[in-house]
């Protein structure tokens, strides 16, 4: 029931806006005290005003997730007036859209050190928490593009493929030390948030997000039931997550060959491109953008693999749709190869 408090407290990073921003609502509305980390004040605000008016005590920090030891003196900050912490999600995010050989040094340091090393971070401090109460979750918040690269994001998309396998390790240290603290990967489609008219772009065109996308409120519910549901190791949201990951394990040249082909066109519309980026500063400080981007008209309410995750037959019906979709895969490569 909204408003009613379940006694537990939550850390959501890139709180702000997007993809943060509907989780932080989710959490209140299941009754979570919340701290909200993220650089945009006009955004921590708003997202505190919500949070509250599910009844919740919440509060916001402005926090650079690149800097750990601001974010441990945050998470001192509120454990000492929320108490302990006994979720932590990572989901701050910043980009850059453009070809490897357009993307400057630093620019790419950028997205490795707030989309990948924000994630260390994060769970480092997290961890230096809870490891002494023997209990607690961490959830990363991935991506379908932790499994796949595609043109145009190789900064993101190597930041996403490094968390799953620091998570691993995590995950099984933790497992060799008998710890019941459980660290859980939620991997995400393509959703509709104002990253798009953020991200720094040397494309012609405005960035979009590659069909089909999905609203931030489906996988903002994802991530809550990963949360709770924190035994298994990782959860995809949208059926465009489960098509990537598969393609990539069957067909991986196919793959290859259909990016080439589409994928740049795929990533951007014939419109003005952003006039600001928030890749160094960010662009929610005096102004909030919500959690919702442009995409509204084409966005996805619903999941159907989602409500299957929250089904008892999961294993199941994924175990089915995954066989399905590997026998179609397994065809199409032979079909390829013959016509090769």
């Amino acid at each position: 029931m909204a408003g009613e408090r379940n006694g537990q407290v939550v850390v959501v990073s890139g709180a702000s806006a997007g993809v943060g921003r509907a989780t932080a609502r989710e959490f209140a509305r299941k009754g979570y005290a919340l701290a909200l980390l993220a650089r945009g004040q006009a955004g921590l605000d708003a997202a505190v005003e919500e949070a509250r008016a599910e009844g919740v005590p919440a509060m916001s920090m402005r926090v650079d997730v690149a800097d750990a030891d601001a974010l441990r003196e945050a998470l001192a900050q509120v454990e000492s007036e929320l108490g302990p912490v006994d979720v932590w999600v990572n989901c701050a995010f910043a980009t850059v859209i453009a070809p490897f050989m357009e993307i400057e040094p630093e620019e790419y340091h950028r997205v490795t050190d707030v989309c990948y090393h924000g994630y260390v971070h994060g769970t480092r401090v997290a961890l230096e928490r809870m490891l002494p109460r023997d209990r607690g979750v961490i959830v990363q918040v991935g991506s379908a593009l932790a499994y796949r690269g595609i043109p145009l994001q190789a900064a993101y998309c190597g930041a996403k493929h490094a968390i799953r396998g620091f998570t691993d390790s995590v995950r099984s240290e933790l497992i060799h030390e008998g710890s019941h603290i459980k660290v859980t990967e939620v991997h995400l489609p393509a959703v509709n948030t104002p990253q798009f008219t953020w991200v720094r772009s040397r494309v012609e065109g405005r960035p979009r997000p590659v069909p089909p996308v999905y609203q931030p409120e489906v996988v903002a519910e994802a991530i809550v039931w990963g949360a709770e549901h924190p035994r298994r190791r990782r959860y995809w949201v949208g059926i465009s997550t489960v098509a990537t990951v598969l393609g990539q394990r069957l067909a991986p040249r196919l793959v290859s060959w259909q990016q080439g082909r589409s994928g740049f066109q795929s990533q951007v519309r014939e419109l003005p491109p952003p006039e600001r980026d928030n890749l160094f500063h960010p662009l929610d400080d005096e102004r909030d953008y919500g959690a919702h981007g442009e995409f509204d008209g084409e966005a996805r309410e619903s999941s159907p693999l989602q409500e299957m995750n929250q089904r008892r037959r999961t294993a199941a019906l994924v175990g089915a749709a995954g066989f399905a979709a590997g026998a179609a895969g397994f065809a199409v490569t032979r079909s390829v190869r013959r016509r090769a």
